[in-house]
């Protein structure tokens, strides 16, 4: 009988032990997936912040197409606007962040807030008004009266984003060969701030 119980304590212990270094292997396995996964992070967010700063670049050509001609352009549309800036931060009396602008086109009588994206989308229009509804706003507590317009320009514009545009009442400037257009459909009210 002795014999019998050590074999079976001898296949527990050996069980026991089969079983603690398949554990050990297991967190073992464990610390190198984390550590994958701590790199694989690490690499996302790099690539992301790449993409962003080409995001970025993109939106800055895109700029660079609309910005030479675009009084000119509005100009054939009865606007005459004496000032252009681009890249203009908006704050409030205390520094605080407000609104950014690419481009904003000024006369006595109205402005001109142009957003310039390489592909524009739907959200892009939205913040846009949110955008043209603050500087509405700041214009007010400063007794400003002009009237306040926008305008949304892309390189690459979408059939559904481009009519989202014209029916909130913006203006559209579309890149065709080496300059832009004001696409304007027939029946088209630009609304006001």
């Amino acid at each position: 009988m002795a014999s019998a119980e050590a074999l079976t304590f001898e296949k527990i212990w050996a069980m026991f032990q089969e079983t603690d270094r398949k554990f050990r292997e297991t967190s073992e396995q464990i610390k190198e997936t984390r550590e994958q996964m701590r790199e694989t992070d690490r690499r996302m967010k790099e690539t992301d912040r790449q993409i962003s700063r080409l995001g970025n670049r993109f939106g800055e050509l895109a700029e660079h197409l609309v910005a030479p001609n675009i009084k000119e352009k509005f100009r054939a549309l009865g606007f005459s606007f004496e000032q252009m800036s681009q890249n203009i931060v908006i704050t409030n009396g205390s520094r605080q962040y407000l609104a950014e602008i690419d481009i904003m086109l000024e006369n006595g009588d109205t402005v001109m807030v142009v957003e310039v994206k390489a592909k524009p989308q739907q959200k892009d229009i939205v913040e846009h008004v949110e955008r043209l509804e603050v500087l509405r706003q700041r214009a007010d507590a400063r007794n400003d009266t002009r009237k306040f317009q926008g305008a949304v320009a892309g390189a690459i514009m979408s059939d559904s984003v481009r009519n989202y545009a014209h029916k909130t009442g913006f203006y559209v400037i579309e890149q065709t060969g080496d300059t832009v257009k004001i696409n304007i459909p027939n029946g088209f009210i630009p609304r006001e701030w």
